[in-house]
């Protein structure tokens, strides 16, 4: 009976032995798991991106019937898995996991990769070390995946190390623990690191030396004495040289000798000496007497070559030199004005408020009202942290899975009663963050000063053409962006709650950091009493049209004409950026300090200039289309040529910013307004409704909105500051703007030149001068409209300085030299 069942058992082990080994069994468990891997890689892999919104899916309500479906590729389990695998576990290192799958599967279909023992032991080491790294790279908490790149594993042991034996000691065990595992895994990594570590500072030795050798070849008065110094080899190793065959040329060989003809030695000794850095023997000047008579000479070639630049052409736009700065240098746009001073901080007011800090006292009163509220609701929230900034305090929060995200929004108005607070603003949820930020304002709310934005390290370190700072965000970091990035910036906001504020600031801001070269100012002020405190500054920083008494435009018909001017000069500026063959106004300016640009031909170098109105609303409702047209036309085309536009209005309505408008206008800044309607039509969304007024804004570029307390600039901080400015040295009149006739005057001319134009003998002298009787040659120098100039052309055709019209071509002029002119003008 024994021995029956022993054959028994051993013929069941056979078939079951058999079955493990059936071929279409090993291939089937194979296809499991090569679909497996592909499964969970495709979830994992759209975890990524799809983990925000599929938070709510656990494996409570797997099966359950829900209103919403999940995003991950893998559908609801995929969601739950990848939530599993990459928030609760491991992060990102489970990728490793469907990889150890499909090297079984291959290996199950007998196809040859990686062996599988290898794989899960070196799978298995770097998903616990990449999880407990990633977790101790974001110790903080970046929200991302839900517990961070490393999941809660590698987050909650990297926390337990650091408190353990501290940041530099967990480095450092993670950094021993890679090394020692690589060390017995691959036999070839020591050599490896040891060849790499050899080899860098070999190259770092070079590269010292190298530098050496080419600093001391500027000294010439050694220059004949130099030692040679090789950069890649040691000064005693023996460099000689190879002839494999007559035919073939020689090369450059180690430790072996042979014997060349001189002439082919003689310039292979000097190739070699040119790539050691020496000064080949060929370039010392052979006549030297003794050291106090050692010069060395310069070839150089023509007269126009000598200085710099070489002939032109008529019409070459650009100096064809090879080295036109070897003599003359760079020019410098603030020479004119080279001793002008930057105004001092000291200037600006500190405006500290003792007491302002918030309490820890409110903060956990807020935060309980806060769960409280959302508990009244059945909503349940897994933890809860607050941000402090100048007026608002953040209050982020982690709703506990399967809280849907909507929910929250729909209690702003309850939570904001709860905390007896205007302002409460939801932002459901944080752009790049996994929570929900709830926007509580301070009880004690801080005033943030101009000086102490001006003097942050963003501001002072900043490099952009036109800096703007124009405040701190709630987490108390300094804003500052580039107004020639946006490229205008359109400002709203009701009456009283800080719009002029934040006009002072933009321009304190520039003011500030740039030269007054660098950028002009066009100010327009319907109301005349916003920006009269830049009077001061006209010969500094301000442009104006040239018939005008003053450089701050109030009257609407001197606003038209200012635009259309400011038309006219982003036509002339596009004309010389089509000359000089470039694309902007930064690579033209590049182009011309560099003195690559013929200023005989028209070009000057070219200013930013910013278009600030105060009123815009008034200007529509008086000027309507005559305004709109040339501020929608500069707002589309003027970004590449440098000039910008700030537009402020205390109506944001639809009839004010029209869609022309905002379609240019992709940067806008939000101070609190009225209604949800006016929070759309500035913002495209709600928000600027909710705000506390005081400074308190929303700055959107694009699809973020980013909350600022705007810097309070006080009025007799910029009376000193326009003051200081005023005082120095300035340019002798305002920064003039091309001239514009309307063309609907009447161009008529009158023959008995009793209504000379001021420019007629400017325009005769500058014409026969150039020999060229052109219509765009007056208008270009003389900087005004081409009506204008095309009357002076009429007039000088009636004096007979020049021809009548020949069409395209220019006309002839009459007189050959200055000299008979001036005895014709003086006559005239």
């Amino acid at each position: 009976m024994a021995g029956k069942r022993n054959s028994e058992s051993n013929g069941a082990k056979g078939k079951k032995s058999s079955f493990l080994s059936d071929p279409r069994f090993k291939f089937s468990l194979g296809a499991l798991f090569v679909g497996l891997s592909l499964m969970l890689f495709m979830s994992f892999f759209s975890f990524l991106f799809t983990w925000k919104v599929d938070q709510s899916f656990t494996f409570q309500n797997l099966f359950a019937e829900l209103e919403f479906e999940a995003e991950n590729w893998a559908a609801r389990i995929g969601a739950v898995i990848s939530n599993l695998f990459m928030n609760k576990w491991v992060g990102i290192a489970a990728l490793g996991f469907p990889f150890v799958l499909l090297i079984s599967g291959l290996q199950l279909w007998k196809i040859k990769t990686i062996p599988l023992g290898k794989t899960i032991r070196y799978t298995f080491f770097f998903t616990i070390w990449l999880s407990i790294f990633l977790g101790f790279v974001f110790a903080d908490g970046s929200g991302y995946l839900g517990s961070g790149p490393g999941g809660r594993h590698g987050l909650y042991i990297a926390s337990w190390m650091n408190g353990l034996i501290g940041k530099v000691g967990t480095f450092f065990v993670l950094i021993i623990s890679l090394f020692i595992f690589l060390t017995f895994s691959f036999t070839g990594f020591l050599p490896w690191l040891s060849r790499s570590s050899k080899s860098l500072a070999m190259r770092i030795i070079a590269l010292i030396r190298n530098r050496k050798t080419k600093a001391a070849s500027l000294d010439n008065s050694t220059l004949a004495q130099q030692a040679p110094v090789t950069p890649f080899l040691p000064e005693d190793f023996p460099i000689t040289i190879e002839i494999v065959d007559d035919d073939v040329s020689p090369k450059t060989t180690l430790g072996k000798s042979s014997t060349l003809n001189q002439d082919l030695l003689d310039e292979l000794e000097q190739e070699l000496e040119i790539a050691r850095g020496e000064t080949p023997k060929t370039l010392v000047p052979s006549t030297i007497a003794n050291d106090s008579d050692f010069t060395v000479e310069k070839a150089t070639g023509s007269d126009e070559e000598a200085s710099g630049f070489a002939e032109m052409e008529d019409g070459d736009d650009e100096f064809s030199g090879d080295d036109p700065l070897e003599v003359f240098g760079e020019f410098d746009p603030t020479l004119d004005l080279s001793d002008y001073q930057m105004p001092p901080l000291d200037l600006l007011e500190d405006h500290k408020i003792e007491n302002t800090e918030v309490s820890k006292e409110e903060l956990i009163s807020n935060k309980n009202k806060i769960v409280e509220t959302l508990s009244h609701y059945k909503i349940k929230i897994d933890k809860i942290k607050a941000t402090i900034g100048p007026t608002i305090t953040l209050y982020e929060i982690v709703p506990a899975p399967g809280v849907r995200i909507a929910k929250i929004k729909n209690l702003e108005d309850d939570i904001a009663m709860s905390l007896s607070a205007l302002g409460i603003r939801i932002i459901a949820p944080m752009p790049g963050k996994g929570t929900v930020g709830i926007e509580v304002p301070n009880q004690n709310p801080e005033i943030v000063s101009m000086r102490s934005i001006l003097s942050s390290a963003r501001y002072q370190e900043s490099k952009f053409e036109l800096p703007v700072a124009l405040g701190k965000t709630i987490s108390n970091d300094t804003f500052v962006f580039d107004l020639t990035k946006m490229p205008h910036l359109l400002v709203a906001g009701a009456t009283g709650q800080g719009k002029s504020v934040g006009l002072n600031a933009i321009l304190a801001s520039i003011l500030y950091k740039k030269h007054p070269s660098e950028v002009k100012f066009v100010l327009v002020d319907p109301k005349k009493v916003e920006l009269t405190l830049y009077a001061n500054i006209e010969k500094h920083y301000l442009a104006k049209l040239p018939d005008s008494e003053e450089a701050i435009i109030t009257d609407t018909h001197k606003v038209v004409q200012t635009l259309n001017s400011l038309t006219v000069e982003m036509d002339n500026r596009y004309d010389l950026l089509k000359r000089a063959h470039v694309r902007n106004i930064k690579e033209y300016n590049t182009k011309f300090k560099s003195r690559r640009l013929n200023p005989d031909k028209g070009h000057r170098y070219l200013p930013y200039i910013v278009l600030v109105v105060d009123e815009f609303a008034d200007l529509i409702m008086t000027a309507g289309k005559e305004i709109e047209t040339p501020i929608a036309r500069i707002a589309q085309l003027a970004r590449a040529i440098g000039i910008h536009l700030i537009i402020a209005t205390q109506r944001p309505s639809t009839n004010i910013i029209t869609g022309v408008i905002k379609a240019n206008f992709p940067a806008r800044l939000a101070f609190r307004v009225s209604s949800m309607i006016d929070s759309r039509t500035i913002l495209d969304t709600p928000g600027a409704n909710q705000l506390i007024g005081r400074g308190d804004l929303l700055f959107s570029s694009g699809s973020d909105l980013t909350r600022v307390q705007c810097a309070f600039v006080d009025t007799p901080e910029l009376e000193k500051l326009a003051e200081f400015i005023g005082n120095q040295r300035g340019y002798p009149s305002a920064h003039l703007l091309p001239e514009y006739k309307d063309d609907s005057e009447p161009d008529t001319f009158d023959n008995d030149l009793s209504k000379k134009d001021e420019l007629f003998e400017d325009a005769a002298r500058l014409l026969v001068l150039h020999q060229q009787g052109s219509t765009s040659l007056i208008q270009r120098k003389f900087s005004i409209g081409y009506n204008r100039a095309g009357r002076i052309m009429d007039q000088l055709e009636a004096a007979g300085i020049v021809g009548p019209s020949e069409g395209s071509k220019a006309r002839q002029v009459l007189y050959q030299d200055e000299y008979s002119l001036e005895q014709y003008l003086k006559n005239f």
